[in-house]
């Protein structure tokens, strides 16, 4: 097998991004080919050898439906379909992403006439390389979803998978004895670990054991030398970034409109509560008034009342000390008590 050797000072360009990655395993050559068909079996489990690219060309105009990702539709010589993408820059939603599209991929096929039934639609893989971001709270970078019962843990033994392969956790895979490494972990640490200057000897070793990277490997260092190909995708990667970066920008923006308004909406909602607090403060304050006035009223009509009753009982006080001289005046004149009261009777 005739292998490839990178030197440390190689100016390789990275696989990750998105349109590189298409570039190396989309070409009409037996290496290219070669290469799309071991990666994409090792990512499977089994051999699989591609039979055809599908849409391999995405109209410029298209990259805002296709999320600035440059995915390769293939079929593969027994019919299965596989859809293999790399995502330099994945979104928080990318596994229901990957799952709308698997089931695309799947409900895509045809079985209409009177000589197909539903056994007749081919197995599917949706297959996704993830640069950056973790999306599964455990260790490994590989992982094989597919339709089971969680309860009883029965598989329902369909015929879509999705796979990932999460570069972001190649660290703790690099530090392992490239022996003890299994085919996928080639590609994970290939893919990572290539513009890494200081970890060139490992990536020697593994193109010395797998025949499909070494494929890649020089398909990749074909494109880094050839300075008009270089100069292509470092310009559609431009176009990427620089659409992405639109993006984002006028994402932040109006996610910081959204804030604003909410916040503004937020203060003329407790700027009303207060102007309603300040008026019924004002309101309570003209009752307390009213009040207080009404209170005041009471106590002077009180006071006068008082002083009316003072006056009747100090009138009243005189009147009986009046009444009670004259008694003693006539029991001074000698007049009898009887007769007195007699007196008094006659007139009253």
């Amino acid at each position: 097998m005739k292998t490839i050797h990178f030197e440390q000072d190689d100016d390789i360009i990275d696989i990750r991004y998105d349109n590189v990655f298409k570039s190396v395993f989309t070409r009409e050559t037996r290496e290219s080919r070669t290469a799309l068909s071991r990666l994409v079996s090792a990512m499977i489990g089994k051999d699989i050898t591609i039979k055809s690219i599908l849409a391999n060309e995405p109209p410029i105009e298209n990259l805002k439906d296709r999320q600035v990702r440059f995915d390769i539709n293939c079929r593969a010589k027994d019919g299965e379909l596989i859809d293999v993408e790399m995502c330099f820059n994945p979104d928080v939603f990318e596994p229901i992403r990957l799952e709308f599209h698997a089931g695309k991929l799947f409900s895509g096929q045809d079985i209409k006439g009177k000589s197909k039934n539903y056994n007749d639609l081919k197995r599917v893989y949706q297959i996704a390389i993830l640069a950056k971001e973790r999306f599964f709270k455990d260790e490994n970078i590989y992982h094989s979803f597919e339709y089971y019962d969680p309860i009883s843990k029965i598989p329902l033994n369909g015929k879509s998978r999705i796979i990932t392969l999460e570069l972001s956790k190649v660290e703790k895979v690099v530090n392992k004895p490239i022996a003890k490494m299994n085919t996928y972990e080639f590609w994970a640490v290939f893919m990572e670990c290539l513009t890494d200057k200081e970890k060139r000897a490992i990536i020697n070793e593994i193109t010395k054991r797998d025949k499909g990277i070494a494929m890649a490997g020089r398909v990749l260092m074909r494109i880094s030398k050839d300075e008009e190909e270089r100069a292509r995708i470092m310009r559609d990667e431009k176009i990427i970034l620089d659409w992405q970066s639109r993006m984002v920008y006028f994402s932040r923006i109006k996610r910081d409109y959204r804030k604003a308004k909410k916040e503004l909406d937020q203060a003329k909602q407790e700027t009303a509560q207060v102007k309603q607090e300040a008026a019924q403060a004002q309101q309570e304050k003209a009752q307390a008034q009213q009040e207080k006035a009404q209170a005041k009223q009471e106590t002077a009509q009180a006071k006068q009342e008082t002083a009316q009753a003072k006056q009747e009982t100090a009138q009243a006080q005189q009147e009986k000390a009046q009444i009670k001289q004259e008694v003693v005046n006539l029991l001074k004149s000698g007049i009898s008590p009887e007769e007195i009261i007699r007196s008094f009777e006659a007139n009253t």
